[in-house]
């Protein structure tokens, strides 16, 4: 995922506003109201344009992270880390990713429960899924060692580094994400 700017901004009467409508100078005047206080759907930061470095590091670590991959495999795994993490922007862009790169639909709604249908996917994917769930939720229980066995089974020890660098990465993203209040369906990649 690569992000740029938020597109939409909310009002303090919940109507969508086109930021070319309204400064970056309006939007961070109405982030604060009475008292102190966030104002909900107030214009957030833009990480690109305010640690450019960061930004431009973080596309170079996904870059890297996804070289060698199966695209198929990259986008189930950037697509269930977004379920976990609530991350609709992520996860919005992802299941269109992978839509446009062939994944049928089928495959796609049955990610969040993979594990019910099994099925659908490869012992592979099914190791890269639940590695991804252990890695995102790693404040639950860790990473358990089955768990990384069975992955470490699927993967050579150089595609599994470029597994965990990716759900790294889009655990990552996903924070970005939440926390700049991007909107889901407003891909803003370039």
């Amino acid at each position: 995922m690569v992000m740029t700017t938020n597109t939409n901004t909310t009002t303090n009467t919940s109507t969508t506003t086109n930021p070319s409508t309204t400064t970056a100078a309006a939007g961070a005047a109405d982030a604060v109201g009475a008292g102190g206080t966030a104002v909900p759907g107030a214009a957030r930061l833009d990480l690109a344009k305010s640690a450019p470095k960061v930004f431009r590091a973080l596309i170079g670590f996904d870059a890297a992270a996804r070289e060698g991959l199966d695209p198929a495999l990259v986008e189930l795994i950037q697509i269930r880390a977004s379920h976990l993490n609530h991350c609709a922007y992520c996860l919005h862009m992802h299941t269109n990713d992978a839509r446009k790169a062939g994944e049928s639909e089928d495959r796609l709604h049955m990610v969040a429960v993979w594990r019910e249908a099994r099925h659908f996917f490869t012992p592979k994917e099914q190791a890269a899924l639940a590695l991804t769930e252990a890695v995102t939720l790693v404040a639950d229980a860790g990473v358990p060692d089955d768990v990384y066995a069975e992955a470490a089974a699927h993967f050579d020890d150089q595609e599994l580094g470029h597994v965990l660098a990716l759900i790294f990465a889009i655990n990552t993203w996903n924070r970005v994400a939440l926390s700049t209040a991007k909107v889901a369906g407003t891909d803003e990649r370039r």
